[in-house]
């Protein structure tokens, strides 16, 4: 007897997606048209996409510095659709892995013979990974962490792509970083890394990233108070263009990126990549950015909900 509906999935390509509110949902759309916010809806901001097959596998990076390998048929299929992606449909990441408490997911990434990944951690340590990727295991650790550091960003960059990339810290004091990719040599997965970001005292690594600058990369700064109980402080938003910020030196501290208004004392947010812009809450409902533009080293305008998600373009 024929099954009505095929029990093996094709091998075809598809795009795996990892939602701010930890979702996971693979698409067969291949190219994500740019949009703006008028067409938004819940659990819409993508934090990580990968290219992947319907029967392969990629890797779930964690703030621990590990590698968890993921099997992509096991996700949820979503519909073609205009523009990104909402992944309401998706399926959280609970569903697949057991994370111990404390420890949270940051990115997705390949896992073939060009794979490389571009991580930093809390205390201002940045490290790139090329593929190396043990065959017989379900996780492996690509960084060694100092005791009581945790990775804070990380990012799919291969060596190609690093050639014309740059890497972006924003700190919890206010202070913006950016600098070529090649900057940073390739280490194997138990080495430590090396000089990032320098930080001042009590500061920290909020937001990292790699990208290749283009015209519309932007970076959005949420500032509030370190008192605030999580998610209960719409603090103040601030949106610039990156090509504001000038380069610097790895291991330097950087740039001013934001000005801090009265009772606010460190960033809680931030984000660099290609705008438009979006956020969205704790709980995926889309959240107003502001639509002006602002100063390099100005002050944010302040925010109508508390935000706890950031992403851009596909």
């Amino acid at each position: 007897i024929s099954a009505a509906v095929p029990l093996e999935v094709d091998d075809e390509p598809c795009v795996v997606l990892m939602s701010s509110t930890g979702l996971l949902a693979r698409t067969a759309d291949q190219q994500f048209e740019q949009v703006g916010d008028t067409a938004r809806a819940n659990h819409d901001v993508i934090i990580s996409a990968v290219p992947a097959t319907n029967r392969g596998s990629i890797g779930l990076v964690t703030s621990t510095g590990t590698v968890i390998r993921l099997s992509v048929v096991d996700l949820p299929a979503l519909p073609a659709v205009d523009g990104i992606p909402a992944l309401s449909a998706g399926a959280p990441i609970g569903a697949f892995v057991d994370l111990p408490l404390g420890e949270s997911a940051l990115c997705l990434t390949t896992l073939d013979e060009t794979s490389g990944i571009a991580l930093a951690t809390a205390n201002g340590v940045v490290k790139r990974v090329l593929s190396d990727i043990p065959a017989n295991k379900d996780s492996w650790e690509i960084i060694r962490l100092d005791e009581g550091d945790q990775v804070v960003g990380a990012i799919g960059l291969d060596e190609a792509t690093a050639e014309t990339s740059e890497l972006v810290f924003v700190t919890s004091d206010g202070q913006l970083l950016r600098f070529a990719a090649s900057a940073v040599r390739p280490q194997g997965r138990a080495a430590g890394g090396m000089a990032g970001v320098r930080l001042t005292p009590g500061a920290r690594v909020t937001s990292f990233t790699a990208l290749t600058p283009a015209a519309s990369s932007v970076v959005v700064t949420i500032a509030g108070s370190a008192d605030a109980l999580p998610g209960t402080d719409a603090g103040s938003i601030k949106i610039t263009p990156l090509s504001e910020y000038p380069a610097k030196g790895r291991g330097t501290g950087g740039v001013r990126c934001h000005k801090f208004r009265s009772g606010e004392d460190t960033l809680v947010l931030a984000w660099a990549g290609i705008g438009p812009a979006r956020a969205a809450t704790a709980s995926g409902v889309p959240a107003d950015l502001p639509t002006v533009l602002g100063k390099r080293d100005g002050t944010g305008s302040p925010g109508t909900t508390p935000i706890s998600g950031l992403g851009g373009q596909l």
